[in-house]
């Protein structure tokens, strides 16, 4: 993509309702637009990170085994009575009706409406275990939205519904969801801690929370320091091994990390003092095991080995896929802008014409250009007659991992210059080991 062609529109001031550093860059750097109060339109850049978020969990889900599919934003209240959280879900829940007179809701979650297609076409214990989800938009209508896209009303959201014959499997499916939700946030630059935490609405004893560290955190989290040392990394799962879902389980899990709501001070004061800590935390996903809770209240049985129907025991697992775009740059940003990981980042690498005109210069940014995009790999190329400063500028407010910058006084020497956005460290080299160099840094992701 190139600058002179893109929709990109950058503020130079800070948004006085922004109050939280990835609201104000988000807005700053031209992502998203409020449309009303914590509802945005999101714009080319924003999208194009969310999508990117989007794609990593897709994967992630469907290495596991998990099945996508799409359910609609709009549901019956009806299903809702059935299973009895129509009055209990509260104000959050944005009720409606239509010109026939009958009750919806924009829905807030999807417990319902996925156990209605269960029930309406799985009869058998053969066809379990069943693991469905799907990517969607989502409405809570929150008392007061702020933070932007961190406490909005609509957002964009996976959740996954585990269907299993017994609790033992049930609980397999909760364990193999949280290693691969550990792989997804490391996919994105992010550590986030599994926390012991309140089921809420959702219903059932089982949950984890996944939080990033955050001081904007709107959870107080307490943890031993050790929990923060452990790493995925680049291990391979079997998902159908119990054992191995089980151990990574144990050694997420085995060390104090609990968010307010379940924090025990007798146990958090059995930790040595120095490996204590009390810090705030972004929630961006959480896993539920709720048994029978929903399928005994909307009759989704099937036929077990013995003949007899029993209800299925499920589980549900949701990731904030907007929320996570906030919470990268709450963790990863400077004075000058946001600092995209390298697996999330919109546009692989930024362009930097310095003399925007010259025949050489263009020539040389052209031939960039191609050859990164010939490699798979998608720049963004700031052709504007601009200022140097203004593009430097724009470059590192929107936080592109690298940038390879063009001038002639390099290319008389036969020179550009690569900068790491992260370090902000540079070197000089030719083009090609250049275009080399960014190719080699995404191969290896």
């Amino acid at each position: 993509m190139r600058l002179s062609r893109y929709f990109l529109p950058v503020l130079k001031e800070n948004p006085s309702e922004a109050q939280i550093v990835s609201h104000r860059l988000m807005l700053r750097a031209g992502m998203i637009k409020q449309s009303s109060a914590g509802i945005y339109s999101w714009l080319p850049l924003g999208f194009k990170v969310l999508r990117k978020l989007e794609n990593i969990v897709h994967e992630e889900q469907v290495r596991a085994g998990h099945i996508p599919m799409l359910m609609p934003t709009l549901q019956s209240a009806d299903l809702w009575r059935e299973s009895g959280r129509y009055d209990d879900y509260g104000q959050e829940m944005l009720r409606i009706s239509d010109r026939h007179g009958r009750d919806m809701l924009y829905g807030p979650t999807n417990e319902e409406l996925i156990t209605d297609i269960f029930r309406s076409h799985v009869g058998s214990y053969k066809d379990l275990p069943l693991t469905l989800y799907h990517i969607q938009w989502k409405f809570r209508d929150e008392i007061r939205p702020r933070f932007g896209v961190m406490r909005g009303r609509e957002f964009f959201m996976k959740d996954g519904y585990n269907f299993d014959l017994t609790k033992e499997d049930a609980l397999h499916a909760y364990n193999r969801h949280l290693v691969t939700y550990l792989r997804t946030y490391e996919r994105m630059g992010l550590q986030a801690i599994p926390m012991r935490a309140d089921s809420g609405p959702i219903g059932g004893d089982n949950t984890h929370e996944f939080l990033v560290l955050a001081d904007t955190g709107e959870s107080e989290v307490f943890y031993d320091s050790a929990v923060t040392d452990l790493t995925f990394g680049d291990r391979v799962i079997d998902y159908d091994s119990v054992e191995q879902c089980q151990s990574v389980l144990e050694e997420f899990t085995s060390k104090y990390a609990r968010t307010d709501e379940t924090h025990d001070e007798a146990v958090f004061n059995a930790i040595p003092e120095d490996r204590r800590r009390v810090a705030r935390g972004i929630e961006v996903g959480q896993i539920f095991y709720f048994g029978t809770k929903y399928s005994e209240a909307m009759n989704a049985v099937v036929q077990g080995p013995d003949g007899k129907q029993v209800p299925v025991h499920m589980g549900s697992h949701g990731i904030g896929v907007s929320r996570l775009v906030g919470a990268i740059i709450e963790a990863s940003h400077d004075d000058k802008g946001i600092i995209w990981p390298e697996g999330v980042t919109p546009y692989h690498c930024g362009i930097v014409n310095l003399k925007q005109g010259d025949d050489e210069a263009d020539a040389a940014c052209d031939a960039l250009y191609a050859s990164l995009t010939a490699l798979g790999l998608e720049p963004l190329y700031d052709d504007r007659n601009e200022r140097a400063g203004g593009k430097f500028a724009t470059m590192d407010l929107i936080g592109l991992p690298w940038r390879i910058t063009v001038g002639p006084r390099g290319l008389n020497n036969g020179v550009v210059e690569l900068t790491s956005r992260r370090t902000g460290e540079s070197e000089e080299l030719p083009p090609e080991e250049a275009v080399k160099k960014v190719a080699e840094i995404y191969a290896n992701l």
